[in-house]
C-alpha cells in the first residue's frame, strides 16, 4: 500500500492562513498534506536532511508551552482509543519522579499500514515528537516499540536514530524495542509488561501506566502517528493545527483503505472528512454494500448509511461505530460477509491472551458459532445461542479483547441480518455459494510464536 500524498514545501503544501476548519461543512474536508509531504515521491525513508527542508527544525519548547499547545490543538490518539494526548501528557508530568515516554508503532491490526508506512518514510516526525513530549513530561528516554519480524521498518528507524545520534539534535535517548507480533500485544498495559520483563499481555488497571508503568514510573504510551503530529503542533501551533478537520475532530489523520477499491492504500485526510469521500479517494467499487469501520474492534455497516457520515468518533458514536485506526474496508459484493467475520473471530479467538474465562472459553465458542453459521451448518438453536452468548460475554474480559470481538460480531449479525437468516436455516447466500471462486477480502496473519 501507499500514500497518496504529493511533495512539496511546507509553506505551499499546507497554507498557513487557511480558512478554519469550523467553517467548512463535512462534505468539503478531504485529502491533507500534513505527514505525507514526499511520500510519492520516494520509497524509502526521508533522512534528517530532508525531514529538515521539509519541515525545519523542532524548536525548543517549554513543557508547560507544549502541554498547552498539544491540549489547545485537541489532538486525541491516533491507535485506535481517541484518548486526548493533552490529558496523557498532563497525567504523567503531574505524578513525581522522572517519567518514561513510549512511542507505540506496534500495529498490530491487520488492516491497517498507516503506522508501517509513516515510519518507513517519516521517521524523524515521528521521534520528533516523541521527544518533544519528552522532554515536556521529563522523560530522560523514549521506548520505540515495534513489531518483531519487520526487519526493513526496525532498519530505517535505527538509521534514523543513528542520524539524530550523529547530529546531536536530541536531548534525549532512544532505545528501540522488537515485540511480539500479537492482537493484543499492542495494547499499552502489555506494552508496560514486556518492558518490565513479562509477557506482552495486558494487565489488570489500575494502575495504569500514566501512574506506575515502566519501573514503576509515570509513563506516557501513544501511537506513532499521534507523536507525528505532536511534532506539526511543536512547530506551527494549535490555531493551524486547527485549520484541518472539524471543531470536534481536529488536524488531519491516516487511513487505510481496502476491499472493493482500485487503489487501495494509506492516505491523509482531514479528520470528520465524509466516509464516501474518504473512500472516492481509493475509487471504490460502485456496487458496495457494506463497510467495515475501525477494524477488526471496529463494526459492518451499510454503506448507505455510513458515505456521509464523518469519519470521527463523536459523529460515528451514535450508531455504534468509530473510526478506531483508521481503517475502512469495503466488502466486494460478491464476498459474504458473515464468513469474513467468521474468519476473523477465529483468529481474534486464538489472539486472546487466556488470562480469563472470556478469552479462554467464551470467544472461541463464539467463534464455533459464527463458523457454523458462515458455513450454513447450524447445530441446534444457532441464532438464539449466539445472541445469548454474546450478551453473556460482553463487559466480562478482563481487557477490552473479548469486547472488541462482540462489537464486530453483533455488527455483523446486524449488518448481515437477512444472510443471517438464511444460513441459520442452512441455505447459504449468493456470496457464500460463490466462495471458493472469490479472493478473502480480510487478512489473517499467522499466530503469536510466545508471548515473550
Amino acid at each position: 500500500m501507499v500514500g497518496v500524498s504529493s511533495a512539496g514545501d511546507m509553506r505551499s503544501a499546507i497554507p498557513r492562513h487557511a480558512a478554519p476548519a469550523e467553517h467548512r461543512p463535512a462534505a468539503q474536508l478531504g485529502l491533507a498534506q500534513r505527514l505525507t509531504i514526499g511520500w510519492r515521491d520516494a520509497d524509502r525513508a526521508a533522512g534528517l536532511r530532508t525531514h529538515w527542508q521539509r519541515y525545519g527544525p523542532l524548536p525548543p519548547h517549554p513543557s508547560r508551552r507544549l502541554i498547552e499547545a498539544v491540549t489547545r490543538a485537541g489532538l486525541t490518539g491516533r491507535g485506535g482509543a481517541g484518548f486526548p494526548t493533552g490529558v496523557k501528557m498532563r497525567a504523567v508530568v503531574e505524578r513525581r519522579g522522572p517519567a518514561v515516554v513510549v512511542a507505540n508503532g506496534m500495529e498490530s491490526e491487520p488492516a491497517s499500514e498507516k503506522d508501517e508506512a509513516l515510519l518507513s518514510r517519516a521517521p524523524h516526525l515521528v521521534l520528533d515528537g516523541a521527544a518533544a513530549a519528552a522532554a515536556a513530561v521529563g522523560a530522560p528516554a523514549v521506548a520505540v516499540c515495534l513489531p518483531r519480524g519487520k526487519d526493513s521498518l526496525l532498519a530505517a528507524v535505527r538509521y534514523a536514530v543513528a542520524e539524530r545520534a550523529r547530529a546531536g539534535c536530541d536531548h534525549v535517548d532512544f532505545e528501540i524495542y522488537d515485540l511480539p507480533h500479537g492482537y493484543v500485544s499492542s495494547s499499552e498495559t502489555a506494552i508496560v509488561s514486556w518492558l518490565n520483563g513479562g509477557e506482552a499481555k495486558p494487565t489488570a488497571v489500575p494502575p495504569r501506566p500514566f501512574d506506575k508503568g515502566v519501573s514503576r514510573r509515570p509513563t506516557m504510551v501513544s501511537n506513532v502517528e499521534t507523536f507525528a503530529h505532536v511534532a506539526l503542533i511543536a512547530r506551527f501551533g494549535p490555531d493551524w493545527f486547527r485549520q484541518a478537520g472539524l471543531p470536534d475532530a481536529p488536524g488531519s489523520m491516516l487511513i487505510t483503505t481496502s476491499g472493493a477499491v482500485g487503489s487501495p492504500g494509506v492516505y491523509e485526510v482531514e479528520a470528520g472528512t465524509l466516509i464516501g469521500t474518504a473512500l472516492a479517494l481509493s475509487r471504490v467499487d460502485g456496487r458496495v454494500e457494506s463497510v467495515l469501520v475501525g477494524g477488526y474492534f471496529g463494526s459492518w455497516h451499510d454503506f448507505s448509511e455510513l458515505k456521509d457520515m464523518p469519519l470521527s468518533s463523536a459523529a460515528l458514536r451514535g450508531i455504534g461505530a468509530g473510526p478506531g485506526a483508521g481503517v475502512i474496508v469495503a466488502l466486494p459484493a460478491e464476498a459474504c460477509g458473515l464468513q469474513e467475520t467468521a474468519r476473523v473471530l477465529r483468529w481474534l479467538a486464538a489472539q486472546g491472551a487466556r488470562q480469563c474465562g472470556p478469552c479462554t472459553f467464551g470467544l472461541p465458542a463464539i467463534a464455533d458459532d459464527f463458523t457454523q453459521l458462515a458455513t450454513a451448518r447450524p447445530q441446534g438453536q444457532l441464532l438464539d445461542r449466539l445472541h445469548r452468548r454474546l450478551g453473556v460475554l460482553s463487559g466480562r474480559g478482563a481487557c477490552a479483547h473479548p469486547d472488541g470481538a462482540v462489537r464486530l460480531a453483533r455488527s455483523a449479525l446486524s449488518a448481515f441480518a437477512a444472510d443471517a437468516r438464511m444460513h441459520a436455516s442452512g441455505r447459504p447466500c449468493q456470496g457464500a455459494r460463490q466462495s471458493r471462486s472469490t479472493r478473502r477480502v480480510l487478512p489473517i496473519p499467522e499466530g503469536v510464536e510466545g508471548w515473550r
